[in-house]
């Protein structure tokens, strides 16, 4: 596994972001690519050891396209220098959650979790009215000194409670949210070692695992809307 083959083809990108240069190295972007999903086997075969649930997926099917939708977007550059991935039960669709990364070389590379997607109502409601009747179970979840070590709940969120919902609830901030997920940003100099970010990469994972279930445990009757 060549991260620094990952990295540089990704920093070559960003500094000629245009269809013309992407087109003419190609070939530089498959050899990249296919060391990405090397790196997404291994680390999946770590992951598998404490979630099997994520071990029939092909790496493949886990990442997502360079290709920017620019239709809304001020920034007209066609591509997005990243190499992204969702690992789940369900592969790389947002529900169920699981673990995502993102190698984008500038610092902004990082390891996250959760639900990142607020634009599934039916999503948010679940887990609102989960997180409304099992605050014990969750304030465990983010409270437990490894998870808060390494980890806070973002999320896009509401100025108040929404409605329907008690304001003196004792979880009443985490209700405002409408997508709950974790971040963890990682250095460039930390995906030099393809060996030591794996295991660093598996063992945050693991420490997200809770989280990750508790949502799922919220979504387990959620239906992706039909397209």
């Amino acid at each position: 596994m060549n991260t620094q083959l990952i990295m540089d083809y990704l920093s070559a990108l960003s500094r000629n972001n245009n269809r013309e240069w992407y087109h003419a190295n190609k070939e530089d972007y498959k050899k990249a690519n296919a060391e990405f999903e090397k790196l997404l086997k291994t680390l999946m075969l770590e992951i598998g050891k404490f979630d099997s649930s994520i071990l029939q997926n092909n790496p493949g099917d886990l990442t997502f396209k360079l290709v920017r939708d620019t239709r809304f977007s001020h920034d007209k550059s066609p591509y997005n220098p990243a190499f992204r991935a969702h690992i789940s039960s369900r592969g790389k669709l947002p529900v169920p959650v699981g673990y995502y990364l993102m190698i984008k070389p500038g610092g902004e590379s990082f390891l996250g979790g959760g639900l990142f997607a607020d634009m599934f109502k039916d999503a948010t409601t679940m887990i609102r009215d989960y997180i409304l009747q099992n605050g014990e179970a969750w304030e465990a979840i983010i409270h437990e000194p490894e998870f808060e070590k390494y980890f806070t709940v973002q999320g896009t969120a509401l100025k108040k409670v929404p409605a329907g919902y008690e304001r003196e609830h004792p979880q009443a901030e985490y209700l405002k949210f409408k997508s709950w997920y974790l971040e963890y940003p990682l250095r460039d100099r930390e995906l030099r070692d393809a060996d030591a970010f794996i295991a660093k990469a598996a063992g945050l994972f693991r420490i997200m695992k809770p989280f990750n279930d508790y949502l799922n445990r919220a979504l387990a009757d959620f239906q992706m809307p039909a397209r």
